[in-house]
C-alpha cells in the first residue's frame, strides 16, 4: 500500500485533523452515497432527513475539537480544503436557523443541529476509537440508509468495510506500485545503501511513479507555501482562543520581542530554541482557532515540520527551494514508516503518536536538508521519537491548546536536537527507529483509554481539579 506525501500532509483546517477533518470528509462522502445508486433504494422513497452519531473518542471531545461543526459544514456540501474559516460561524448560524442544509447537487435535507446530531458517549463503535455513524431517512422516519465510518488519524476516513480490508491486508508496498517499496527503516537503509540515492531520492521516485516531476514539485510548493503562510498567519493575531479556556494567544507577542532582539543583535543563548517554539506555537494557534493548516502528520502535531522548516530557511544561507522539497520527502518517508508499523492517531496510542510523530519527521527531514548519510537521517528519527515515548494524549476541556501548543514547541526544539545529534555522528546507533516504532505501538496498545484522547484522565482531569 502505497502512502504519498499527499496522503501525509493535508491542507485543511483547525483544530483537529481526526476530530475535524476526518468527520468532515466522511460527511462528504456520505452524501455521495446517498446521491448515488450502489445501494437499495425502496421504490418511490425519497431522503428527506439526515442524521449523524459520534461515538468514542468524538463524542468525549467532540465539542471542544469542532466535531460537530465540521459534520454540519460536511453535510452541507464543504469540505476540509475549501472550506473558508472566515465564513464558518455565519454558514453554522444558517443550518441551525433553517435546521436544514443544502449542498450543492443535492435537494435540501432536514437537519436540526439539536436534534439530528447527537454525541453518543455510551456506545463505542467496534473498530476504532473515533467512530461515526450516518443516517438517512424519508418524509415518515423511516431508515433508508445507514454508514459507518472511522477517522484513523491523519485526516484519514474508512468505511466499515474499507477498516476491515485494511487490517487483512499487507501494510508492505506493492513491489510494482513503487521502485523502491520499503516498509520499514530497514528495508529504507537497505535500498539506500543499493541504490546510493538518499531517502528524500527514492520517496521522489516513489512519488514520480505516481505523478509527473512537475506535479509533485508544484505540491510541495503548495504545501510548504499553506505551512508558511500560517505561521505568518499565526504570528500576527492577538486575542483569546476559541473553546471558552480563556487561552490567549502568544506567538505574536513573543514574535515581536525576540524580533526586537534580532535587529539589536542583542545576544541570546537561546534564541534557536525561542524562535523555533515561536514558529510552531504559531501553528497550533492558528489550529486551535479553527485557521486552515497542514497535517504533519496530524492537526494537533501540525507546527512541529513547519517551524523546524521556517527555523532552517531563517538560520541557514543554504536553505532553498530544493531542500524545502527533500525536507518534506524525508519527512513523509518516515511518516509513512510510522503510519504503516504503529500510528500517528492520538485516540489510538495517545500524544507520542501525533507530537512524537511529526518530531520524528521534523528530525529526519532537517538532517537530510543539513547533510546526512540515510543512516543519520534514520538515527535523527529515532532519537526524536524514543524522547515522546509513553506521551498521553490528555487535552483539557478537549480543547487542542492545553498542552497541545506548547507540546508542539517542545517536539521542535527535541527534533532540532536530534538531528543535530545524528548528523554529528557515523549514523551507528543502539536503537533503531523500527524498534522505537514497534515500542511506540505497544505502549499504545497498553495505555489506559482515559489517556488516548478523551480528555478522562492526565492534565484534562488535574487542571480542573486543582
Amino acid at each position: 500500500m502505497f502512502l504519498s506525501v499527499f496522503d501525509l500532509f493535508k491542507i485543511g483546517i483547525g483544530p483537529s485533523s481526526s476530530h475535524t477533518m476526518g468527520p468532515m470528509t466522511a460527511a462528504e462522502r456520505f452524501l455521495a452515497e446517498v446521491a448515488g445508486d450502489d445501494w437499495p433504494r425502496p421504490t418511490g422513497s425519497v431522503v428527506h432527513r439526515l442524521g449523524v452519531s459520534l461515538h468514542g473518542s468524538l463524542a468525549f471531545t467532540g465539542v471542544g475539537h469542532g466535531t460537530d461543526r465540521a459534520v454540519i459544514l460536511g453535510l452541507a456540501g464543504y469540505n476540509p480544503l475549501t472550506v473558508d474559516p472566515d465564513r464558518m460561524d455565519e454558514q453554522l448560524a444558517t443550518i441551525a436557523a433553517e435546521k436544514m442544509v443544502r449542498p450543492e447537487g443535492h435537494q435540501p435535507y432536514q437537519f436540526d443541529p439539536q436534534n439530528d446530531l447527537v454525541l453518543d458517549k455510551k456506545e463505542a463503535l467496534p473498530g476504532h476509537a473515533n467512530g461515526m455513524a450516518f443516517n438517512a431517512y424519508d418524509a415518515d422516519g423511516r431508515l433508508l440508509l445507514r454508514r459507518i465510518y472511522y477517522s484513523i488519524g491523519g485526516g484519514f476516513v474508512v468505511s466499515e468495510e474499507e477498516l476491515q480490508t485494511l487490517k487483512k491486508q499487507s501494510r508492505k508496498p506493492e513491489a510494482g506500485d513503487v521502485p523502491f517499496p520499503f516498509a520499514s527503516a530497514r528495508e529504507m537503509l537497505a535500498m539506500a545503501a543499493e541504490s546510493g540515492l538518499s531517502i528524500a531520492e527514492m520517496k521522489r521516485a516513489n512519488e514520480e511513479a505516481h505523478m509527473t516531476r512537475a506535479e509533485l514539485d508544484a505540491g510541495l510548493d503548495r504545501i510548504w507555501e499553506a505551512m508558511d503562510g500560517c505561521i505568518e498567519r499565526g504570528l500576527s493575531q492577538d486575542g483569546i482562543m476559541p473553546g471558552g479556556l480563556n487561552v490567549r494567544r502568544r506567538a505574536r507577542h513573543l514574535h515581536d520581542r525576540l524580533d526586537e532582539d534580532w535587529r539589536q543583535n542583542r545576544p541570546n543563548p537561546l534564541a534557536a530554541n525561542d524562535w523555533l517554539s515561536v514558529f510552531a506555537m504559531a501553528v497550533n494557534e492558528e489550529n486551535a482557532s479553527g485557521g486552515r493548516v497542514v497535517t504533519a502528520p496530524t492537526n494537533g502535531a501540525a507546527g512541529v515540520v513547519p517551524a523546524v522548516m521556517r527555523y532552517w530557511q531563517k538560520f541557514h544561507v543554504d536553505a532553498d527551494a530544493a531542500g524545502i522539497r527533500d525536507f518534506l520527502l524525508t519527512a513523509a518517508a518516515i511518516g509513512g514508516i510510522v503510519k504503516h508499523n504503529a500510528s500517528i492517531s492520538g485516540a489510538e496510542v495517545g500524544c507520542q503518536g501525533e507530537v512524537g510523530s511529526a518530531s520524528a519527521m521534523a528530525a529526519a527531514g532537517f538532517a537530510a536538508v543539513l547533510g546526512g548519510t540515510p543512516e543519520q537521517v534514520e538515527n535523527a528519527a529515532e532519537i526524536a521519537l524514543e524522547h515522546h515515548l509513553g506521551m498521553t494524549c490528555d487535552p483539557v476541556a478537549g480543547l487542542v491548546q492545553v498542552p497541545c501548543i506548547e507540546r508542539n514547541a517542545l517536539g521542535s526544539v527535541k527534533a532540532v536536537t536530534a538531528a543535530s545529534l545524528a548528523v554529528k555522528g557515523d549514523g551507528k546507533h543502539f536503537v533503531s527507529l523500527d524498534a522505537a516504532v514497534e515500542t511506540m505501538r505497544q505502549t499504545g496498545m497498553d495505555m489506559n483509554e482515559r489517556y488516548k484522547e478523551t480528555s478522562l484522565g492526565g492534565l484534562a482531569v488535574n487542571v480542573v481539579e486543582c
